[in-house]
C-alpha cells in the first residue's frame, strides 16, 4: 500500500507541539479535522478508546494512534514530527517524536489492517527514521513517505 494514497502533502505537519499524550492526541484530532474532514471530538474520543486498550507506541521514538471512524470513506493519514518528544506510554519507555495517525472508515476490515502493516513497516526502518528526523520540511518529509513507499514494494 502506497502511504502516498493514505497521507495528502498538506497532511505532513513538521513542528508539531504537544505537551502529554493526551494534548498530543487533541492536536492531532484537531489537525485532521480541518486536514480530512473528520468530526474532531468524534476523532478524540475513538483515539482515546483506541488508546484504553493498549498503547499504539511501537517504541525508537514512534506511535501510531488509529482508529475507526464513522463519517469517513477512505482511510485517511497524517504524520507528525513532534517539536518535543512526549511521553506516550511507549514498550521501551522511549518518548514519542514521530507519530502517524490513520482514521479508518468503520468498515474498513482488511483495508484498516493493510493500511497499518504499510506504516509500521517504514516506521520499523531505522533509516526511515533517520530521514525523517532530518528532513528540513513537510515536503522533505512527504518525498520520503513515497520513496519508503516504492523501496518495500521493491
Amino acid at each position: 500500500m502506497e502511504l502516498t494514497n493514505l497521507v495528502a502533502p498538506e497532511c505532513v505537519l513538521p513542528q508539531l507541539r504537544a505537551s502529554s499524550k493526551k494534548n498530543l492526541l487533541q492536536e492531532l484530532s484537531h489537525r485532521a479535522s480541518d486536514l480530512i474532514g473528520v468530526d474532531c471530538r468524534a476523532l478524540f474520543s475513538a483515539l482515546l478508546e483506541r488508546e484504553r486498550l493498549g498503547s499504539t507506541a511501537m517504541g525508537r521514538g514512534v506511535a501510531i494512534p488509529h482508529c475507526r471512524l464513522s463519517g469517513v470513506d477512505e482511510i485517511k493519514g497524517v504524520l507528525a514530527r513532534l517539536e518535543t518528544p512526549v511521553d506516550f506510554d511507549s514498550v521501551d519507555g522511549e518518548p514519542v517524536d514521530l507519530v502517524f495517525l490513520l482514521v479508518a472508515p468503520e468498515a474498513a476490515g482488511s483495508d484498516h489492517l493493510k493500511a497499518l502493516a504499510s506504516v509500521s513497516r517504514m516506521m520499523r526502518d531505522a533509516n526511515a527514521l533517520a530521514s525523517l528526523r532530518g528532513a528540513e520540511d513537510a515536503g522533505a518529509m512527504y518525498a520520503l513517505l513515497g520513496s519508503g513507499s516504492r523501496s518495500e514494494a521493491a
